[in-house]
């Protein structure tokens, strides 16, 4: 049976490990407290009989949307980077609908939707988010086909060894509560020669600050308290990078036309 390291949170210790966690992306997690939460701007919305809230996040490009009724089960998350991923999901397909919308994730009680680019004006794409997400709940239709699998908890199995088993533990008690407040999360992809390999989802997936989130903050903590680990990597799944691929040629190909109108 296995018996975890006894994980001694010494004050000063910790923060000498994690004086660089200190990325927008992910925060030192013993300074997430109330303050952080009250010094967010939160705005509100009441729609019909629903009440509504918006939460900022890290990433200029994704805002957090609190329906005030349970989206999954706690601990749960579901990433649709794509349009074309959204297929076990009505609500999420509804979502993405509406123009300027790249990608939505579904957390325990809240729903990040990320948008294309500056372009994309939150207050024109705001209210109608607002007004989908409302209207869906109000149908009473189920959120997910029964062919959606949720990303769960980081389940610890019964062949993982005491290191991956370490891993896991810190990046469900310590990481990953951290990152879905923020709107996204952090999956354990696997852990191979020392490197741990992770993938990003929902706002940190294209956040700006999402590798040195990885570098400075999640490599730091897990390196503190498991000596075994090495280093930390992002990972990106086959559509993720046949969709970033496109999304640069269409970026080129707009740049191009608009040189070639100045001429």
């Amino acid at each position: 049976m296995f018996k975890p390291r006894f994980i001694l949170p010494v004050l000063k210790s910790l923060q000498r490990s994690t004086n660089s966690f200190s990325c927008p992306c992910v925060k030192p997690i013993l300074k997430k407290n109330k303050s952080v939460l009250q010094s967010s701007h939160i705005h509100t919305s009441l729609l019909r009989s629903m009440f509504i809230q918006t939460q900022e996040t890290p990433n200029p490009n994704s805002l957090k949307f609190l329906p005030g009724v349970k989206v999954l089960e706690p601990g749960q998350t579901i990433d649709f980077p794509t349009a074309s991923t959204a297929y076990t999901s009505p609500l999420a397909k509804l979502i993405f609908r509406i123009e300027g919308v790249k990608s939505v994730f579904f957390g325990s009680d809240f729903i990040t939707v990320t948008k294309a680019d500056e372009d994309v004006d939150w207050r024109v794409v705001k209210p109608e988010i607002f007004a989908v997400i409302m209207d869906f709940f109000a149908s009473g239709l189920p959120l997910l086909q029964t062919d959606a699998v949720p990303s769960p908890d980081t389940q610890i199995n019964e062949d993982d060894d005491e290191t991956v088993m370490m891993i896991k533990e810190l990046l469900d008690t310590r990481i990953r509560p951290t990152v879905q407040e923020d709107g996204g999360d952090i999956i354990f992809m696997g852990f191979e020669d020392g490197v741990v390999k992770l993938k990003m989802q929902g706002s940190c997936t294209s956040c700006p600050s999402s590798v040195v989130t990885l570098k400075n903050g999640v490599q730091n903590m897990l390196q503190f308290y498991v000596p075994e680990v090495i280093s930390v990597e992002q990972i990106e799944d086959e559509i993720e990078i046949v969709t970033k691929a496109e999304f640069e040629k269409m970026e080129k190909r707009l740049k191009e036309k608009e040189t070639s109108n100045e001429t």
